[in-house]
C-alpha cells in the first residue's frame, strides 16, 4: 500500500480551530476527518470506523483536502437556476421593453417576446419559457371579462331597473303546502 500525502504544515492547529467554527455536523465531521490523519496520523480506516464513515469516503475528502485546501471542507452552497437560459438580470433586461408597452396599454402579443428570447439564446425555445419568463418578471395576462358582440349596454342598464322594481313588488307565494306530513298552513 502506497504512503499517504502529507498534509500541509500546521494543517493541526487549523484544523482545530475550524472544528469551532463548523455550523453543522456534516462539516464537522468532514474537518474532523481530515484532522484525525493530521493530528494522530489516523489510517483512513480506522479514520472510517470512528466517523461511521466508508472508506472510500474518508479518502475523498483527504484527496478534496489536498486539492482544493480548507474550501473543500465546508458545505457548499445547494440549489440554484441550474438550467436557466439567462439570468435573471438577462431576463430582465431582455422583456423590459415588451412589458413597458404592456405597461402603457398595448397588447402583449407572445411571438415577437419569443423571438427576440430565441435570438437571446440562440436556440428555440417552447412557448411556456417565454411565459414563466414573462411571469418572473412581474407580467400577468389581464383581459377583459367576455361580452357578446350584439351587446347592448342601454338595453342592459333598462332591464337592471326594470328587474328590481319588478322583484321588489311581488310577495312571497301563498300556496299551501302540498306535503301531507306538512302542518305549516
Amino acid at each position: 500500500m502506497r504512503t499517504p500525502r502529507p498534509l500541509p504544515e500546521g494543517a493541526a492547529e487549523r484544523l482545530a480551530a475550524m472544528l469551532k467554527e463548523a455550523r453543522n455536523q456534516a462539516e464537522y465531521q468532514r474537518i474532523q476527518c481530515v484532522w484525525l490523519r493530521a493530528a494522530l496520523s489516523l489510517p483512513a480506516p480506522q479514520i472510517a470506523t470512528a466517523l461511521g464513515w466508508q472508506v472510500g469516503s474518508v479518502r475523498q475528502v483527504h484527496s478534496d483536502y489536498l486539492r482544493q485546501g480548507e474550501t473543500a471542507l465546508w458545505n457548499k452552497a445547494v440549489g440554484g437556476r441550474h438550467r436557466q437560459n439567462l439570468t435573471l438580470e438577462q431576463e430582465k433586461e431582455l422583456l423590459l421593453p415588451f412589458i413597458e408597452q404592456a405597461a402603457a396599454g398595448g397588447v402583449l402579443v407572445v411571438a415577437p417576446v419569443q423571438a427576440a428570447y430565441e435570438a437571446a439564446v440562440g436556440r428555440p425555445v417552447h412557448h411556456s419559457v417565454v411565459y414563466r419568463a414573462l411571469h418572473r418578471q412581474g407580467w400577468r395576462k389581464i383581459a377583459p371579462r367576455p361580452k357578446h358582440p350584439k351587446t347592448s349596454e342601454e338595453a342592459r342598464e333598462a332591464f337592471k331597473k326594470s328587474y328590481r322594481s319588478s322583484s321588489q313588488s311581488r310577495s312571497p307565494s301563498k300556496r299551501p303546502c302540498r306535503a301531507q306530513a306538512c302542518r305549516c298552513a
